[in-house]
């Protein structure tokens, strides 16, 4: 990516940040204050999960998400099952909504994200796919994004080079024009609570098309 689309691509995160947090006030409040009010109601465990995690060019950052399991649920491995005994009641609905992604917007004010592009990948999760798939580090070309091919049209947890496919494929085709379509099909997964259920097709069906 050249140095001026990179310009353009912050400014444009951050036009976003800001113009919809003017104009959709009241939401924002409530997403702000209810979300975390709600995961610390149910068992008075923190509000936030931090986790370093790769970004660009292998830089590790602290990612910031609402929690959605059970305090140290970490101990127990860094992969989740469909039906993880671990994920609390809050915990489900903000999965399924994408809204425990909602404290990335720090992250992307930070300048660590961006709302688009490949998914950041906790520390050893990401080592040991680079291990697997020699090229996978290629990804990390760019900054890791809130949403992304992969992240629309991947399971959580596949292939690293699988995962490689999909994220190159907006690597090599990043735009601004992308980036709003992979923004407004997030958006609707979030309205439809649809995540994990609508796009997203069995591992061994999956194949990245030429074009997203």
């Amino acid at each position: 990516m050249t140095a001026p689309r990179q310009r353009s691509k912050r400014a444009y995160d951050l036009a976003v940040i800001v113009c919809t947090h003017l104009t959709l006030a009241p939401l924002w409040l409530v997403l702000w204050l209810g979300i975390p009010l709600a995961v610390w109601l149910e068992d008075r465990g923190p509000v936030f999960f931090r986790q370093r995690r790769i970004g660009r060019h292998g830089r590790e950052f602290v990612f910031l998400k609402f929690r959605t399991m059970v305090p140290d649920a970490e101990s127990a491995g860094l992969v989740t099952a469909d039906a993880d005994p671990r994920v609390t009641r809050v915990g489900r609905v903000l999965r399924r909504t994408a809204l425990d992604e909602l404290p990335q917007v720090i992250n992307v004010l930070r300048g660590d994200m961006s709302f688009v592009g490949p998914r950041a990948l906790p520390v050893r999760m990401h080592r040991d796919a680079a291990e697997e798939e020699p090229r996978f580090d290629q990804r990390t070309a760019v900054l890791p994004g809130m949403t992304g091919p992969a992240q629309l049209y991947l399971p959580r947890h596949c292939s690293p080079r699988r995962r490689l496919a999909y994220d190159m494929l907006y690597v090599r085709r990043a735009s601004l024009r992308l980036d709003v379509m992979l923004m407004l099909l997030a958006a609707w997964n979030t309205l439809t609570g649809s995540w994990g259920t609508g796009h997203r097709r069995p591992e061994t069906q999956e194949r990245p098309d030429s074009e997203v």
